[in-house]
């Protein structure tokens, strides 16, 4: 029987309802935000966003699913998940994208087709970000 590899599902990284974090964050891992967070969230792995989290920054991670109120950008080369709860205020950049009924997402929504061409987007989105900020 051949052997099975599951994805190490532990959460590295909890912000926990009530806590507000002004500043950057770069996780290694898994992450998950149930308070409030101003500044930008950098994650190697999945980030959920809790139904309770007030977040002003832009995301990047593998996978985002997204319970409470966003307002910034969110990049996942591999899916974004808005949850009926779910506020998004900000361009969405991923291969693949569900949004449930009774969300709010008003921005820009990209979906890629391969690998390539969410690496292309990705960095289209990071120089006309570098030229608004400049």
């Amino acid at each position: 029987m051949p052997e099975k590899i599951f994805e190490n599902l532990s959460i590295n990284t909890i912000i926990g309802t009530g806590t507000y974090i002004e500043g950057s964050i770069s996780s290694a891992g898994f992450t998950r935000i149930d308070g409030a967070l101003k500044g930008d969230l950098v994650v190697q792995g999945r980030v959920v966003i809790g139904e309770s989290a007030r977040i002003r920054s832009n995301i990047a991670g593998t996978a985002v699913t997204v319970g409470g109120v966003v307002l910034g950008d969110i990049l996942a080369n591999e899916r974004v998940t808005v949850l009926s709860s779910a506020v998004v205020l900000g361009t969405i950049i991923t291969c693949r994208i569900q949004i449930d009924e009774g969300s709010i997402v008003h921005g820009n929504v990209v979906t890629c087709s391969s690998k390539e061409e969410w690496e292309r987007r990705c960095s289209e989105y990071k120089d006309a970000m570098s030229i608004r900020r400049s």
